[in-house]
């Protein structure tokens, strides 16, 4: 089995159309989806997400993600909280390679996101160049929220309607990440055909 962490906006931007989602194994390798409760707090902190996705609160979903929650023991959180710290101190001491091409720094919340799929072990999922730009940095495996979709696919726990439809939810949002947009035409090329020019 391997853990696939999502991070609050591959959670949000996904999680409503893909049913059922959290705690579902899929594909060859096992995947299992899984949320951490610092998910569910920055929605909670967040006026603008709460609006943005007022589905977040519905029995449903509340019910998945509290019976699927990933549990550490106290020796995992404390380990978390080391990795954490080291990620974070990394960055703080020199941001400029997280902050080019318009990313913004790993922030407190990311480091420990990152450092639990460290840990765990986990597969991060994020569409957060200054998280991938980190992660790479210290080996800990990540996805962009567009590849996540594609092993979804190709476990066929999604079908290209249902991609399409998530495309234009996120396009009517205004929330389609660059990486995603670019993935329109390259990785689910079949379904969205070439670029026209």
């Amino acid at each position: 089995m391997t853990l696939v962490l999502l991070d609050t906006n591959a959670y949000l931007r996904l999680v409503k159309r893909v049913r059922p989602a959290v705690g579902v194994k899929f594909g060859q390798k096992g995947y299992v989806l899984t949320i951490h409760k610092s998910v569910e707090d920055e929605v909670h902190r967040n006026p603008r997400l709460r609006a943005t996705y007022p589905w977040f609160d519905g029995q449903e979903f509340v019910s998945e993600r509290l019976a699927k929650q990933i549990r550490l023991s106290d020796a995992e959180k404390a380990n978390i909280q080391a990795a954490q710290s080291v990620l974070h101190g990394w960055v703080l001491a020199d941001p400029e390679p997280y902050t080019s091409g318009g990313r913004s720094p790993p922030g407190s919340t990311d480091c420990w996101l990152l450092a639990l799929g460290q840990v765990k072990p986990a597969i991060v999922v994020t569409d957060d160049l200054g998280m991938h730009a980190l992660a790479k940095d210290f080996g800990i495996r990540v996805w962009h929220g567009y590849e996540l979709l594609d092993k979804l696919r190709s476990a066929k726990v999604v079908d290209p309607p249902l991609i399409r439809e998530i495309y234009e939810a996120l396009e009517a949002n205004g929330d389609l990440p660059k990486t995603w947009q670019e993935a329109k035409h390259g990785v689910f090329l079949k379904i969205f055909g070439p670029k026209v020019r």
